[in-house]
């Protein structure tokens, strides 16, 4: 999930257990993703596509994040499966 910049919007991301931004998933899906956002990465199963664009918009919504044009229609792209 993106992550927020300043550093007291960094601790409360990072703290934030009640949120989207942290899934358990196996070690080689996160190595996989890394740092990477919707443009370049998309997880592997489309009929999870909607709920991870969903979570997405979520954290970038609630941290106030920018969105790239090119995260945008990844995005788009992915709620066309929901």
């Amino acid at each position: 999930m993106p992550g927020p910049g300043p550093p007291p919007q960094r601790q409360a991301y990072a703290n934030d257990l009640g949120g989207p931004e942290l899934w358990a998933v196996t070690d080689n899906v996160n190595q996989a993703k890394g740092d990477q956002d919707p443009s370049t990465w998309k997880p592997s199963l489309t009929s999870f596509w909607c709920t991870y664009a969903r979570a997405w918009i979520q954290v970038k919504w609630y941290y106030n994040l920018t969105v790239q044009s090119s995260e945008k229609s990844a995005l788009t792209t992915m709620l066309g499966y929901c």
